[in-house]
């Protein structure tokens, strides 16, 4: 004899499927487009970060209430010049100088100086015969606008960045310059905070212990 209540437990079970299913598609849209997304890396400008291909998650939220900071992975909307035809084209680079930051090329040992503080990069690529890029294969002194920040790939040679669009710029004056090779706060995405895919390299996309010497732009 079947048990009159399982039945109607059967019953209320595929009345309320479809809400279920509706609740779980309207959570993970939720979650996408304010929480974290995913995003592949196609082109090799963070190598050895980042290689072609590696699958990271972005925090969307974190920006809502504090800036981006030096040394962090972000994701943005590419700038019009920066882009190669596709509108609303996402890049990532990392922080190097947020707004009010003096950033100098080089002191004696060729290391980019932020507000006075030379900063190793053990992040910037290395050739697989030993040689590392150059941190800048071009002398400059900017300080970054406000409300804007100075992104750079970790594999230098490799990356349309805001070194090559500040050398590259059309602009007839030294500050369109920088604007033309700096993005607006407002433009980032999210921070790149961890690998997930392929397995074997996940880990977490921390900010490098270098960048916590480097002092407070001057107000």
């Amino acid at each position: 004899m079947i048990d009159e209540h399982t039945e109607k437990r059967k019953g209320s079970f595929w009345r309320e499927l479809p809400i279920l299913l509706g609740v779980a598609i309207l959570v993970a849209v939720l979650v996408r487009a304010f929480v974290l997304q995913t995003f592949y890396i196609p082109s090799p400008s963070m190598q050895h970060t980042l290689e072609l291909w590696d699958r990271v998650l972005v925090n969307k939220l974190v920006y809502n209430f504090r800036e981006p900071r030096r040394g962090e992975i972000i994701v943005f909307k590419a700038p019009t010049a920066w882009q190669s035809g596709a509108d609303g084209e996402d890049f990532i680079k990392r922080v190097i100088g947020q707004p009010g930051d003096n950033i100098v090329c080089c002191d004696a040992e060729r290391r980019l100086m932020i507000n006075g503080q030379s900063l190793d990069e053990p992040y910037v690529y290395v050739e697989s015969d030993g040689t590392r890029n150059q941190v800048a294969d071009q002398d400059f002194d900017i300080t970054v606008p406000n409300d804007r920040l100075w992104v750079m790939g970790d594999h230098r040679e490799a990356s349309g960045d805001s070194l090559e669009h500040y050398q590259q710029s059309a602009a007839t004056d030294e500050a369109g310059k920088i604007l033309e090779a700096t993005i607006p706060v407002d433009s980032v995405v999210g921070r790149a905070f961890t690998i997930f895919w392929p397995a074997g390299r996940a880990t977490l996309l921390s900010v490098p212990e270098e960048f916590d010497a480097i002092p407070d732009a001057a107000k």
